[in-house]
């Protein structure tokens, strides 16, 4: 959100009622239910979403919290009603964030000789162990080409694009499907934020990425986890990953971090794994 946009924000405090309305609605809850749920009255609720009643930032947070907003939108929704921001977004190499930082590093480390990663909500990449830089090294067959100029190198770009490691997964359809739809449906989950509105229509313009791969086709037995099928100078590689987050975030940024491990599907790719660690 840019510097006038937080500005107007700021000045239009009656948008919180519709932005409370927005987000209660998206959990699926009735006034009744939030305000069971936050210890605040129906009557307020109601009023606080028609504009009949201003809320403090207190109740700004009390309501927000209950209905699970993320961090981000708190933000916006504190904006909204004429607050300031109460969550900072740091840096993830600020002095402050260094025994976050630590814990990351020691989780990363231990997942050797496998890779991980450390990714933002948009699929930048942030951080990776050494398997991981010898994985793309392998995937590439080479050094991976340099992102554009003031963007980060972008897995989710990496995967969709015709250029990058596209042509190098046997199972590119399913795998981009998946893809695009569960960080489509996890944007619109987290209230649709412009700027992750904007990479969704930038990954979408691909070349053989349609409007369809938005939405989650289920086959009719799918398989117990998605593994994404490499097919590398005549070498075979199958993966699967986990995703962690960090507990009880009070930061943007940490909330967004996403930590993902790879593991092989079967023994052929964990000898490749174990191989290309030996290698260095």
């Amino acid at each position: 959100m840019t510097d006038t946009a937080l500005a107007t924000t700021a000045a239009q405090p009656d948008l919180f009622g519709p932005m409370l309305r927005a987000w209660r609605r998206r959990r699926g809850a009735s006034q009744l239910a939030l305000a069971l749920q936050s210890g605040v009255s129906q009557r307020h609720v109601s009023f606080l979403e028609s504009g009949r009643a201003r809320p403090s930032r207190e109740m700004v947070v009390q309501l927000s919290s209950a209905l699970d907003v993320p961090l981000r939108q708190r933000n916006a929704m504190l904006l909204a009603a004429g607050f300031a921001p109460v969550y900072r977004e740091s840096n993830l190499a600020a002095p402050e964030l260094t025994p976050v930082r630590q814990a990351i590093e020691r989780m990363l480390k231990q997942q050797e000789p496998y890779p991980a990663i450390v990714i933002d909500r948009l699929w930048n990449l942030l951080q990776a162990n050494e398997a991981a830089n010898a994985l793309t090294i392998f995937l590439f067959e080479g050094p991976p080409p340099a992102p554009p100029p003031g963007k980060a190198p972008n897995l989710l770009r990496w995967l969709l694009d015709p250029k990058a490691l596209r042509s190098k997964i046997a199972n590119w359809e399913e795998v981009a499907r998946y893809l695009v739809s569960t960080t489509y449906a996890e944007i619109l989950a987290d209230g649709g934020e412009p700027k992750a509105l904007a990479f969704i229509q930038e990954i979408m313009a691909y070349p053989d990425v349609p409007d369809s791969f938005r939405k989650l086709r289920f086959e009719d037995r799918p398989s117990p986890v998605l593994t994404v099928d490499y097919l590398v100078g005549g070498k075979s590689l199958s993966v699967f990953t986990t995703i962690a987050t960090l507990g009880t975030p009070q930061d943007v940024t940490l909330q967004e971090v996403r930590i993902e491990s790879f593991f092989p599907a079967d023994e052929r790719s964990d000898a490749l794994f174990k191989s290309l660690a030996a290698k260095g």
